[in-house]
């Protein structure tokens, strides 16, 4: 691993040199610039940067205009990994060859990409990348649904959640399968840093990606992004969005290193019923009528059943 940089206190945090402007055609409340922001300001390093097709891409590079102030580029909805490696395999081969005017500069490379493109389309593009051992990251902005293409579920979607492609109504309460564990996933392929962030939590977030800028190899971050268009909430409470999924433990941060060494980076001191979480949603609305509740406590075991398990790897370093 190379040295880590010390990080940043909110000053240098907030007053970085924006890297991802501020205008874009992203719904108020979208998490996603947010996050995205977060982990361009977390290093001065230069950036090489790819977005596969979703909300971020289409959202942010209208053309002629851009909302990136950083080498990036769009290639389709299941390979922006593969794209970001590309470019990290040539910078690899002009370096070694001397053939680069500033050698000494050593940019990240870092792909964006929303659940649907990471969890389904481009799984086997981002296991590619795991595997072959690219030094790059692979950063999920997970919403839970292809949100750009009409609210689609994705195998990110909870079980109970109302999609367009598996709706709640009179013979359905909704999505019927559980959430994939893609950290569990990717951090199976050995790889140096694999974890979950979540936006409302920026010192937590900074900090992983610092880790995952330092070390060599690949990484993969999975980030919460409250949806106020599909979740369905108001868009000034997606912070209050991001803290339910954090204090409810429905998203627990933790990093998995080098594929099996589990550390729990927040607990909250007051762990909030997950209930709380489902209400505050629209997408979970039906789960309040009395023959869906038997969901709610479902829901809450499972919560559950995860942090004990997660709790255990951490306590047994495995």
């Amino acid at each position: 691993m190379s040295e880590m940089k010390q990080i940043k206190n909110l000053k240098e945090f907030s007053t970085s040199a924006d890297r991802f402007e501020g205008a874009s055609l992203l719904c108020p409340g979208c998490a996603h610039s947010i996050i995205v922001r977060e982990v361009l300001n977390a290093t001065n390093d230069d950036l090489i940067l790819s977005a596969s097709t979703g909300c971020l891409e289409v959202c942010t590079a209208v053309y002629p205009y851009t909302s990136w102030d950083a080498s990036w580029i769009h290639i389709g909805f299941e390979n922006g990994s593969t794209a970001v490696a590309g470019a990290e395999t040539m910078y690899k081969v002009l370096k070694k060859k001397g053939r680069l005017k500033q050698p000494d500069r050593n940019p990240k490379f870092v792909s964006f990409a929303g659940d649907g493109a990471s969890y389904d389309i481009g799984f086997q593009w981002i296991s590619g990348c795991m595997e072959r051992g690219h030094n790059m990251m692979h950063i999920v902005l997970d919403n839970e649904v292809y949100a750009n293409t009409g609210g689609q579920r994705s195998s990110s979607t909870p079980i109970g959640s109302s999609a367009t492609t598996s709706p709640q109504g009179r013979v359905s309460y909704g999505e019927k399968r559980n959430k994939k564990d893609m950290v569990a996933i990717m951090a199976a392929h050995g790889i140096p840093y694999a974890a979950q962030v979540s936006p409302n939590k920026w010192r937590d977030m900074v900090k992983k990606i610092q880790h995952g800028f330092a070390v060599e190899g690949p990484v993969f971050i999975n980030a919460v992004s409250p949806c106020t268009t599909e979740w369905k909430f108001d868009p000034k409470d997606t912070m209050h969005l991001a803290d339910l999924a954090t204090d409810t433990l429905v998203f627990p941060l933790y990093e998995i290193i080098d594929g099996h060494e589990l550390n729990i980076t927040y607990r909250p001191k007051n762990v909030i019923p997950v209930e709380e979480y489902l209400a505050a949603q629209g997408r979970f609305k039906h789960l309040f009528k009395d023959e869906y509740k038997y969901l709610i406590k479902e829901w809450q075991d499972r919560v559950d059943e995860k942090w004990a398990h997660l709790q255990r790897r951490e306590e047994a370093r495995i």
